[in-house]
């Protein structure tokens, strides 16, 4: 797989998204290790999740306690993927609500951190902004686990080029990525992919396929991605996340998975190569 830059490591084009994984309570512990374990065999060597990413509060952290099993039962370190996590949300039964309060969030950070079985965590984000907190005091708690040596990198998710400014005046060199929606249905993050250009940020594409829900019928909402993955004998999914890393160097797609099956698709996207005339026909 062809690799891209998140500061100074080097991972793989297309990432894992864990969050399929857990946030539904039909999803089974088994089938989830197993895509981990896919995802790491096919080279995947980004892999992104979240306290808050569970079926409810009860079981709030769930996803990485997962991921961490896997990586245990692969045999794969720390060192050889990165992982990410977010902290900034909270649950309260299968509510979502937020804190930004820096103190809540090196308490989040702190139990992830032994969630995940590490002592530093390799890439920590915001999840999303918190109206209650101004955004320059939560990036000045991410800017404390940073000075801390509790986070190796620190990155945004769910933020506009005004609060990546912001955060990029906080944190200068800290801060690596920015992790958006962006998908056929959803492009209004263009601005946010060009402007992680322009400061050399990783933009890590959530939902690149269009949700959970929506992604297995890509190619029906959207001929131009059918049409083009008739052409080249592939699948529309492969040629959304082809799509989406012709856009700019800094775009890492990380579409879920909560089959060994779908990450095995998604990653072979890398070696797919789109002309001008599929590019312009996906517009």
């Amino acid at each position: 797989m062809r690799q891209r830059r998140i500061g100074n490591r080097s991972v793989g084009e297309i990432g894992l998204g864990a969050m399929p994984m857990s946030v539904r309570e039909h999803n089974d512990e088994e089938s989830a290790i197993a895509t981990v374990k896919a995802a790491l065999e096919a080279e995947v060597t980004l892999i992104d999740t979240a306290d808050a990413y569970s079926p409810d509060e009860s079981t709030f952290g769930h996803n990485e306690l997962l991921v961490a099993k896997a990586m245990r039962q692969a045999g794969v370190t720390q060192g050889e993927v990165l992982v990410a996590t977010k902290g900034g949300h909270t649950r309260k039964g299968t509510d979502w609500e937020l804190d930004g309060r820096p103190e809540y969030l090196r308490q989040a950070c702190v139990a992830s951190l032994e969630r995940l079985d590490v002592e530093q965590i390799d890439l920590y984000q915001h999840h999303r902004p918190d109206p209650a907190v101004p955004y320059a005091e939560t990036i000045g708690g991410l800017k404390a686990l940073l000075d801390e040596g509790l986070i190796a990198a620190a990155g945004l998710s769910n933020a506009d080029p005004d609060q990546i400014r912001e955060a990029h005046g906080i944190l200068g060199d800290g801060l690596v990525s920015v992790q958006n929606q962006f998908s056929p249905a959803f492009r209004s993050s263009l601005p946010e992919i060009e402007l992680c250009a322009e400061l050399g940020l990783a933009f890590l594409a959530w939902s690149p396929l269009g949700g959970m829900s929506d992604a297995a019928e890509l190619g029906a909402r959207w001929s131009a991605f059918a049409e083009v993955a008739r052409k080249h004998g592939v699948t529309p999914q492969q040629v959304c996340l082809a799509w989406e890393l012709s856009l700019s160097e800094a775009v890492v797609p990380i579409p879920g998975a909560s089959r060994p099956q779908s990450i095995t698709d998604s990653v072979q996207a890398s070696e797919l190569r789109l002309d001008e005339e599929d590019l312009a026909a996906l517009g």
